[in-house]
């Protein structure tokens, strides 16, 4: 099944990817043939049930996975034609990752858990904490830049999360169930902050979620079930 929006070009092509595990009657189809195309300015929304293929595909359409069959271009290169090395680049130029279990360094503050990638991108020290405490306070976090993981909320984490993400301006931002701990404010406002990037900055937000309070935000709204696209 072919998932297409209007606009002209995509950030993501995919074309006839899938991707089984294990083998014989152990074998398990975790996503079947599909095909989808995603751009600059969408925030787009997959949904459905525990087991139907969305962490596979989100995987595999930001290069974390490799698919058994298909293809994946990703601002017009071709993924499976990246050494290790230039993958890792590209994420590291080009994405923003959200998780939901946040994966933030228990012994860095706020401020540099989002320096730390901007030194990885060739900014000096003060530049990048400028700039880590201009996107801290652009989600709400200017009074928290020296606190520690286990001095922050659940909410508060995620936004430090999101932060992070956003400093390098990614042209894709990947987000895995982001609001799925949270209470319905944060979520609310972790929905703002990812509508925001696809609106104001022209990411492409593509958020994998069981969370229907997020639909309001997205400008397209998939659904998966049993590895596939539903009509």
């Amino acid at each position: 099944m072919s998932v297409k929006s209007a606009a002209m070009t995509p950030t993501i092509s995919a074309r006839g990817i899938d991707k089984s595990y294990g083998d014989g009657p152990d074998r398990v189809v975790a996503l079947k043939p599909v095909d989808i195309d995603l751009f600059a300015g969408e925030m787009v929304l997959i949904t459905g049930p525990s087991g139907s293929g969305k962490s596979t595909l989100l995987s595999i359409i930001s290069g974390l996975l490799r698919p058994d069959h298909g293809k994946v271009q990703v601002l017009g290169g071709d993924l499976a034609g990246l050494s290790r090395a230039e993958g890792d680049q590209l994420r590291l130029e080009h994405f923003g990752f959200i998780f939901q279990g946040f994966h933030l360094i228990p012994a860095l503050t706020a401020s540099e858990q989002v320096e730390i990638v901007l030194r990885r991108l060739g900014l000096d020290k003060e530049a990048a904490r400028r700039r880590a405490a201009e996107t801290l306070g652009s989600v709400g976090l200017g009074g928290r830049l020296n606190n520690r993981p286990a001095e922050m909320s659940g909410g508060e984490k995620q936004r430090v999360a999101i932060a992070r993400a956003l400093a390098k301006s990614p042209q894709l931002i990947f987000a895995d169930e982001p609001t799925s701990a949270l209470d319905s404010e944060n979520g609310r406002q972790i929905a703002s902050l990812l509508k925001s990037a696809a609106s104001a900055q022209g990411a492409t937000v593509v958020c994998v979620t069981h969370d229907m309070r997020l639909e309001n935000y997205a400008t397209r709204l998939l659904h998966m079930e049993d590895g596939k696209f539903r009509d």
